[in-house]
């Protein structure tokens, strides 16, 4: 089968960073589901393993997480899912990746595809999905009102792919007012669609902004991306005994500040059910059962804005620049095998 690999971590400006290379098509056993991938999504968690993660055997490293395609075989404790199903998932972190003509996944993490969308517009769902509704309502907890704040949440970075469809599911599945943040007018149209309330700009001054709504201190923050540039904001705008959640990656980080406020921090990694198998893992799979349904019935919008073919080195490439640009809005994908 073909895949794409990185035998060595670094940047993606190095000649040959990504390699297409034939592997021999793995065999489904115990709760795996052989999937034959007919899509996959690019994540900044992909550019962020290819950057400074070992090989998982010593010699390459398959990358990707989000997926859509067709079940080809199932291992002989799969009960879920059958030869033929159409399914999108997000994998394992510590497994294979997605990028393959084949590709093993445990099946409690999977869901059937939704009906009305395409190959590419469910293969940009799964990962950000799980994200976005893991930290809302699991970790937030936004259906729970805060005393005495604005029923509110500012998600920072509201035009990216874990921030669309934050804002999504929040306006549709609860009364809470949406906030997101964008930069530029494209952006900012986009998280409007995307139907928050209201859309600040986070290159400028976030308190100032959210005091000019009038609406008050909100309960929630939800910060995406560049959590430490605007952390002595968030610590400023968020009303006491608020809830704060981010999804970056830091190698240290001060949580002080939020103390005074008793605001509490809640961090949000999807695969954490998957690296550790925990007793619920099983919820991740109902998840995206439940998207696929809000997908089916019209209540949520895919987020792809840009498909890229074939599924190669070449064009997957192209794509963690396009991520590493930090200029993208929605998702990117890549679709069909050469």
């Amino acid at each position: 089968m073909r895949a794409i690999v990185y035998k060595e971590p670094g940047p993606i400006d190095r000649p040959n960073v990504l390699l297409d290379v034939d592997l021999p098509e793995p065999t489904a056993t115990g709760r795996d589901i052989l999937v034959e991938v007919k899509a996959v999504s690019v994540n900044p968690v992909d550019t962020k393993v290819r950057n400074g993660a070992p090989t998982l055997n010593g010699e390459r490293r398959t990358l990707g997480y989000d997926a859509a395609g067709v079940v080809k075989a199932v291992g002989p404790d799969v009960t879920l899912f059958q030869p033929g199903d159409d399914v999108f998932y997000a994998g394992s972190i510590v497994r294979e990746g997605t990028n393959s003509q084949f590709h093993l996944v445990d099946e409690r993490i999977v869901a059937a595809k939704p009906k009305s969308l395409d190959w590419a517009q469910s293969a940009a769902l799964p990962l950000t999905a799980i994200t976005a509704w893991e930290t809302l309502f699991e970790r937030l907890n936004i259906r729970k009102p805060v005393p005495w704040a604005a029923n509110a949440i500012l998600i920072i970075g509201g035009a990216g792919g874990v921030g669309s469809l934050a804002v999504q599911f929040a306006r549709l599945l609860t009364d809470v007012t949406v906030i997101a943040t964008a930069s530029r007018p494209e952006t900012q149209s986009w998280a409007a669609e995307m139907g928050a309330h209201h859309v600040i700009d986070h290159s400028k001054p976030l308190a100032e902004q959210i005091e000019a709504l009038g609406l008050g201190a909100p309960a929630f923050v939800f910060s995406t991306t560049h959590t430490d540039r605007h952390f002595p904001a968030i610590v400023e705008l968020i009303a006491p005994q608020g809830r704060f959640a981010m999804i970056d990656d830091f190698e240290t980080f001060d949580v002080v500040p939020l103390k005074a406020k008793s605001v509490s921090l809640h961090w949000e990694m999807m695969f954490t059910r998957s690296l550790f198998e925990t007793a619920d893992m099983d919820e991740q799979g109902k998840l995206l059962a439940e998207v696929a349904q809000l997908v089916d019935s019209g209540q949520v919008k895919t987020t792809v804005t840009n498909v890229l073919k074939p599924i190669s080195a070449a064009t997957l490439t192209s794509a963690h620049a396009m991520i590493e640009s930090n200029s993208t809005r929605g998702k990117v994908v890549l679709e069909g095998w050469e």
